[in-house]
């Protein structure tokens, strides 16, 4: 039984693995990273300002830290995505917005057949005024955290703001769930599989 034991495990030691192969999807630039980065630091910002209260040495509830106008909008902006988050994704599912490749929505036919019957109720309420108001607002939260994102980083002129755009839509592509709607860099249309 032992001499068995040994001959199998020599056996299995004389094994090779097969060959692994790996390959790199895709590898953020440095800008991509450093807007990443600054969008991140905007997110924890507003969590920290929606959870978090200051307490002075007496026990009062101490006066928050004065921001910039640029700031205070940047947040408000983070504050409507959150808000609106729920929406967005029933909108994605039903592929009535898709992301498209400068960091937008992109509307499309607000359609309301073949929708499935765990979205229906959702799907129903919303008139086309409503939606419509919704993509409007999230596009323009997302151009506010676009132009600071561009006026906390130093290293990013103002002029490059189409650059900018462009990396938001590429992440926003990563972003999308399989189903979802998605514009290629070459501005065509697909579905994220």
């Amino acid at each position: 039984m032992k001499k068995r034991f040994i001959a199998v495990l020599a056996l299995l030691c004389g094994c090779t693995l097969a060959e692994v192969k790996v390959d790199v999807l895709s590898e953020r630039t440095a800008l991509e990273n450093q807007i990443l980065g600054t969008y991140n630091t905007l997110d924890r910002e507003m969590l920290l300002l929606a959870s978090v209260r200051s307490v002075d040495s007496s026990g009062r509830i101490a006066s928050p830290q004065k921001q910039s106008r640029e700031h205070q909008d940047a947040v408000s902006a983070m504050q409507v995505q959150a808000f609106h988050a729920d929406d967005l994704q029933l909108f994605k599912r039903l592929q009535w917005v898709g992301e498209n490749n400068h960091g937008l929505l992109t509307m499309f036919q607000m359609t309301r057949e073949n929708i499935p019957d765990d979205l229906k109720p959702h799907a129903m309420r919303f008139t086309q005024e409503e939606f419509e108001s919704v993509v409007s607002q999230i596009n323009a939260a997302r151009e506010t955290i676009m132009a600071r994102v561009v006026s906390m980083n130093e290293t990013i002129p103002g002029s490059d703001l189409s650059k900018i755009r462009e990396i938001f839509g590429k992440l926003n592509a990563e972003n999308a769930r399989p189903g979802e709607k998605i514009q290629t860099e070459d501005d065509k249309w697909t579905i994220k599989r």
